[in-house]
């Protein structure tokens, strides 16, 4: 073998043995694939869950084909209807009723049978109404019946209607033919011809009960920003009454402080010199107020949150599972998110917890936003969930659920991706000791949550809807608000109503007043209220009597009737508010659950308003009555259009009956006043716009649950803290070596629109 093989042969081996030790010395720094692990399994049955799941797609469909063929009259395509049309305005599961659920849950009684809830709206008939059907047996619809006066009390008056997309779309058609009227000064004011102009709803629709009158405020138009930072000062009053959309008439045109009877009137007046006008230029770009396109190039990719071993709860139909906590889940198309037969180690705490109302009352020295109250409900808090952005709106592992819904069309559509579920850690411990007297030792738990999460837009406006389930027991309800403020054109003495936050743009104060229905079963469906507070005693001291002591005690209440467990908003009540069980825990206290609020809401409106009984749920933080089948809801789609004459006044749920050992429901208000500033663009934040309530366990354990929690931690001062056996956070860096599987990036949430 000649020497230049040998030193070929001896520079490959070399070559090898480098590559080997390479391999070798970087294996550890490549991330391995996460092993994925099954959940722990719980006895739970998930198909009992279903007797609350949201309708299918094909169940929609199915009752759209039985409402054609069994009604006896026409009806149209609800995208295509006008208002003396007949159509199918919305479907939702018709929720059976607690007693029978109950009996079907919990005493093996026969599954109650699955019904929809149908609206539709009857244009075409002599007395035009609002009719609501409930249809079943589902999938396969043989029957309906017409619930609307045993559920109101009488019929619904068909002004009471929400307002469609056909109707706006009508209503903006006859808006942009009126603005041809007032050509030359549509190009004096707004560099316009009035198609590139955009309209904003206002509500309710008039001023009185029977109207069908709306302000529409008028912005310029920017691609790819938000609108609502861009008024023109233009606003016109539409009349769209009439069942016939040709009779429909603008009665009234606002401009920077005067008010016209149309906008030939309001050309006539700038022509004649008599009109004193703003110049807008056509915002341009990037440059717009409110823009959200980064400024910068994108930094590093900040923390993520994984799981090594995979989700540690279990997605099953409508059902969740995790570490003890059992939950079924769903959206109402018009009030939102809804959970049911929420369970904490096989124990139902909560029969329903439901999202009823978000309120968002402006004020301005414009017409459009003075007289506006928004009843999110009427517009579709569930029907406006969209698609979730995957790694922003929730981490990129989260699970991800379609939610499905008919409304305004005789199709079902989907929202995909519009429900999240996942497990949070919040970087804070549960609880937590570090003992440096007699014995060292350190004991604690992370402060691990699941979470399921919504975030709906409505209009302006992204209401993220969270609810929260701790490995103590308590659950939590949050409610953040982000989105675009809605503005008024800055004139006259506009920081009367909030602060200018551009050229000519009036941020406008508004509260945010959101109200839930919790019922509550603790330890069984018989429940009472106790309230608890602190005062003082002066007392001298026992051991001498020559000092005083001021001694806080606690003082302990039942609460007889509701009206005494009516507390007004804004107004101190105790300070700990429980549902108490007959039943007394190991110590001898009652199994409780308190009722924690967190709110900073802002003040009712006046009880003089004629619409405030429309909103009298408003009036309280805290309500509890009587749980009854006839009372569903605190509110109706249909007060936004008629506050006037409230289709459904939450007044009238309080009528000083007794509530000692009954089933019992709260209702809850939470909100926040908003006065809009200068960081509030582009985009108003989360950070101090969340507000919520706690339920949390009261003497309900003999101990904190949480001590059964795998997750738990200890160590003292004589073991090894390295060991993986003896401390779980030394288990951590093995644990962490692998890398989480993140599927591509995809959106399809522009798709629906």
């Amino acid at each position: 073998m000649s020497l230049k093989t040998v030193l070929i042969l001896l520079g490959l081996a070399l070559a090898t043995i480098f590559a080997l030790v390479c391999v070798l010395l970087t294996r550890e720094k490549s991330p391995r694939s996460c092993q994925q692990l099954p959940p722990e399994q719980e006895e739970v049955q998930d198909d009992q869950s279903l007797v609350f799941a949201d309708l299918t797609a094909e169940e929609m469909s199915q009752v759209v084909q039985y409402l054609r063929g069994h009604l006896g009259v026409p009806l149209v395509d609800a995208s295509r209807a006008e208002p003396s049309d007949n159509c199918i305005a919305s479907l939702d599961l018709q929720v059976p009723p607690k007693a029978e659920v109950l009996r079907f849950l919990d005493a093996g009684g026969a599954r109650p049978p699955r019904e929809a809830l149908a609206v539709l709206y009857f244009g075409k008939q002599p007395e035009p109404n609002v009719t609501e059907l409930v249809v079943g047996p589902l999938p396969r619809p043989a029957y309906h019946r017409d619930v609307t006066v045993h559920k109101y009390r009488g019929k619904l008056p068909y002004h009471r209607r929400p307002v469609s997309g056909r109707e706006y779309a009508d209503i903006t058609a006859l808006v942009r033919r009126e603005l041809q009227r007032a050509p030359r000064f549509l190009r004096a004011c707004c560099e316009s011809d009035g198609t590139d102009l955009v309209t904003l709803t206002t509500a309710p629709q008039g001023f009185k009960s029977g109207d069908r009158v709306t302000w529409f405020v008028l912005f310029h138009n920017v691609p790819g920003t938000g609108y609502y930072l861009s008024p023109v000062g233009l606003e016109v009053l539409v009349d769209h009454g009439d069942l016939q959309v040709s009779r429909w008439q603008l009665r009234k045109v606002f401009y920077s402080g005067r008010y016209f009877g149309s906008t030939a009137d309001l050309e006539q007046e700038f022509v004649a010199g008599a009109l004193e006008v703003v110049t807008l230029r056509q915002p341009q770009g990037d440059a717009v107020l409110g823009s959200m396109k980064p400024r910068r190039p994108p930094a590093p990719p900040g923390p993520l949150q994984f799981e090594p071993q995979g989700p540690r709860y279990r997605v099953r139909n409508n059902h969740i599972t995790f570490q003890g906590w059992s939950v079924a889940f769903g959206m109402n198309p018009n009030s939102g998110p809804r959970l049911f037969d929420i369970r904490y180690r096989g124990e139902r705490i909560v029969y329903e917890l439901s999202l009823q109302e978000a309120l968002a009352l402006y004020g301005s020295n414009c017409p459009g936003a003075m007289s506006t109250r928004y009843l999110d409900g009427s517009f579709g808090i569930g029907r406006f969930a969209y698609e979730l952005v995957r790694g922003l709106d929730c981490p990129s592992t989260a699970t991800y659920v379609d939610r499905h819904y008919l409304a305004e069309s005789d199709t079902p559509k989907t929202n995909q991706k519009s429900l999240c579920i996942f497990e949070h850690d919040s970087a804070l411990p549960l609880r937590r000791h570090f003992s440096d007297s007699q014995s060292l030792y350190y004991g604690g738990l992370r402060r691990s949550t699941l979470v399921i999460r919504a975030i709906s837009t409505l209009i302006n406006y992204d209401y993220i809807w969270d609810f929260m389930f701790h490995a103590s027991g308590a659950l939590e309800v949050r409610v953040h608000a982000t989105g675009y403020i809605s503005s008024s054109f800055f004139h006259g003495r506009g920081t009367d109503f909030g602060n200018r936050v551009g050229p000519h743009t009036l941020g406008t104060m508004h509260l945010h007043h959101i109200h839930y229905k919790v019922d509550l079963d603790v330890d069984g469906q018989l429940n009472s209220l106790e309230s608890q507070d602190m005062e003082y005693e002066f007392v001298k001291d026992p051991w001498s009597t020559q000092s005083t002591i001021e001694r806080p005690y606690l003082r302990r209440e039942r609460l007889q009737r509701e009206d005494e467990a009516a507390f007004p908003l804004n107004v101190p009540m105790p300070r700990y508010l429980s549902f108490v069980s007959p039943n007394p825990n190991k110590w001898g206290h009652p199994r409780s659950y308190r009722i924690q609020i967190i709110s900073f809401a802002g003040k009712h409106l006046p009880s003089s308003s004629s619409m405030e009984r429309s909103v009298s749920w408003g009036r309280y933080q805290l309500a509890v009555t009587r749980r009854k089948e006839e009372e569903p809801s605190s509110t109706s789609i249909y007060n936004q259009n008629d506050p006037w004459t409230p289709t459904v006044a939450f007044a009238d749920f309080i009528n000083n009956e007794t509530i000692t050992n009954e089933d019992l429901v709260a209702w809850i208000t939470v909100g926040f006043l908003h006065v809009p500033h200068a960081e509030d663009i582009p985009n108003t934040v989360t950070v101090g716009n969340g507000v919520g309530f706690f339920l949390r366990p009261y003497n309900y354990f003999n101990e904190d649950p949480s001590v059964d929690s795998p997750d738990s931690v200890y160590f003292s001062s004589e073991q090894d803290l390295g060991a993986c056996g003896a401390n779980p956070l030394a288990c951590l860096s093995s644990a962490a070596t692998c890398a989480p599987h993140l599927p591509p990036f995809h959106f399809g949430g522009f798709l629906n629109l």
